[in-house]
């Protein structure tokens, strides 16, 4: 069966989304600090972290991506330096949660980030070893996906891993390959996260295996569509980026004008329908998350328009 390939997004608009929200993503990085509130108690330090490695992880696919520019390199090299040094104080933040709550994934996880880029905590690392020797630490019970996230980090680190990736992905809703209509709303979000895993957040598109990469090219277009109807702009620019990762591209560069449409001229992507209003730091937590997707997404989608990938 033959389609027609669907029709590109300019690389300009594509280019454009990026750079607005990498915009307001510097103007805002002091909203990602840490309180003493924060630092104080494990568990709000824990949901503290969760903008700070998604902040490291974008910026260091943004660093990665020979498409930016120089004012966005110079501005994503920039914001992995604050994280670093000022936000993890230099890992010091991940070491002391790691001895305080030895069994959590999530300092490995954020460390594995910036050890890819030539960071090291000796004293990070050396916390690391003990759990990881463990059977409690294979035994965590966690989400398929979410395992896979453990795994990439341990794989990104050169660490032996703690389980099978292939058994794993196996087990997860994308290796289950629902049915198309089952797919909702954190369905979706475990499907691209498992793409997210596979590639290494897009470096090594190679990652998903052709079966699963032929079921979402056949199904990606009717949930993008969807979910673009329903104005849910933080998942559909997490599709757009399972789209850069797929061997052709699935989504019709129209969807890309709505996405567009809907950033703020100050360059901050709303959750889902248009942009909240009220204080600031209220605003930046319900807003980052969908900010850094769409700057992703931007410079995967732009990477693939200028190399000329996916016709």
């Amino acid at each position: 069966m033959t389609t027609t390939a669907p029709a590109p997004a300019p690389p300009a608009l594509l280019h454009g989304v990026g750079d607005r929200a990498l915009a307001w993503l510097d103007a805002n990085r002091d909203h990602f600090r840490l309180t003493e509130a924060d630092r104080a108690r494990g568990d709000a330090l824990m949901e503290r972290l969760k903008p700070i490695g998604e902040l490291a992880i974008n910026m260091r696919m943004l660093s990665r991506e020979g498409v930016a520019g120089g004012r966005q390199r110079e501005r994503a090299t920039s914001l992995l330096d604050f994280a670093w040094r000022e936000l993890l104080d230099g890992g010091n933040v991940l070491a002391k949660l790691q001895q305080d709550e030895p069994f959590s994934p999530v300092p490995l996880e954020i460390y594995a980030v910036f050890h890819e880029l030539g960071h090291r905590h000796p004293g990070l690392e050396a916390a690391l070893r003990a759990p990881r020797a463990t059977r409690a630490w294979q035994a965590l019970e966690m989400v398929p996906n979410r395992r896979l996230g453990v795994l990439n980090a341990e794989r990104r680190m050169g660490l032996e891993p703690s389980g099978d990736f292939a058994e794993t992905l196996a087990t997860t809703v994308l290796g289950r390959q629902p049915e198309p209509w089952a797919v909702q709303l954190h369905i979706a979000y475990d499907i691209t996260h498992t793409v997210f895993h596979l590639t290494n957040w897009g470096e090594q598109p190679e990652g998903i295996p052709e079966e699963l990469a032929r079921y979402l090219e056949l199904y990606l277009p009717a949930w993008a569509a969807d979910w673009a109807e329903l104005e849910h702009w933080d998942l559909l620019g997490e599709l757009f980026i399972v789209d850069a990762c797929l061997p052709r591209a699935a989504l019709d560069g129209a969807l890309w004008e709505r996405y567009a449409a809907a950033q703020s001229p100050t360059g901050a992507m709303p959750v889902c329908g248009p942009m909240p209003e009220g204080d600031p730091s209220d605003v930046f937590d319900l807003v980052h998350h969908p900010t850094l997707v769409s700057a992703f997404a931007s410079a995967m989608a732009t990477s693939r328009a200028l190399s000329g990938g996916g016709a």
